[in-house]
């Protein structure tokens, strides 16, 4: 997007986090604290005195809460554009992974399981670059699952699975 296109909100809010986020800033903020310390005998340590610490923290904090959310807000979303994209451009990879933020939580832990049983099958691979989708690996179990169902030891497990479900 060219820069006169962004809005002032936007332009001062790219200035706001890199000033922000900068050595100087941080510098200026102890140096902030220090005048404030040094200052405490020529006012004896009053209360105004620490109120006045007290509300310009509490005012950058508050201003600071918007301005981090802002920043990281932009910043995922063009992370998970740039990974919208791996995915998409890359045959092997799975297209239901874009956009999967979207998910509820309880579905991303859903998933999560799921990879984490693809790491265990990956760790017992020969071939550190062998790789699974979520489609290859659903084609591998429906074809592992239709071999086991020819097999007696499957049909009596379900047998008896299906029994103790009619006893309760």
């Amino acid at each position: 997007m060219a820069a006169n296109k962004k809005n002032f909100f936007e332009r001062f809010s790219n200035w706001a986090t890199a000033a922000t986020g900068s050595s100087a800033a941080f510098l200026m903020a102890i140096a902030v604290i220090v005048v404030w310390l040094v200052t405490g005998p020529v006012f004896k340590y009053s209360d105004t005195w620490q109120l006045i610490i007290n509300t310009g923290t509490t005012i950058v904090t508050f201003l600071m809460v918007f301005l981090i959310q802002k920043s990281q807000n932009k910043d995922s979303k063009a992370i998970h554009l740039k990974l919208n994209e791996l995915l998409a451009s890359h045959q092997g990879a799975s297209n239901r992974m874009v956009d999967i933020e979207d998910l509820t939580e309880k579905e991303l832990d859903q998933i999560h399981k799921f990879y984490v049983q693809l790491s265990d099958l990956a760790e017992e691979e020969d071939d550190l670059t062998c790789t699974h989708s979520i489609d290859a690996a659903r084609e591998n179990h429906n074809f592992k699952l239709s071999n086991h169902k020819t097999k007696k030891h499957y049909n009596d497990a379900r047998a008896k699975k299906d029994s103790s479900k009619q006893s309760k």
